[in-house]
């Protein structure tokens, strides 16, 4: 599990969802997964602060 990396991607202007990275897309967007799905988004940026 070490290697896994959490990311959060925005499905819309409201909707966000966080999981493991499991893949991304020419045009820049990352699939991530959660349980048994895969949503595709782009990245949200960090916080800085």
């Amino acid at each position: 599990m070490g290697g896994d990396m959490l990311r959060t991607i925005s499905l819309s202007s409201c909707i966000s969802v966080q999981g493991i990275v499991v893949g991304k897309t020419h045009d820049g967007k990352l699939l991530v997964r959660v349980d048994d799905k895969t949503f595709v988004g782009y990245p949200v940026s960090a916080a800085h602060g």
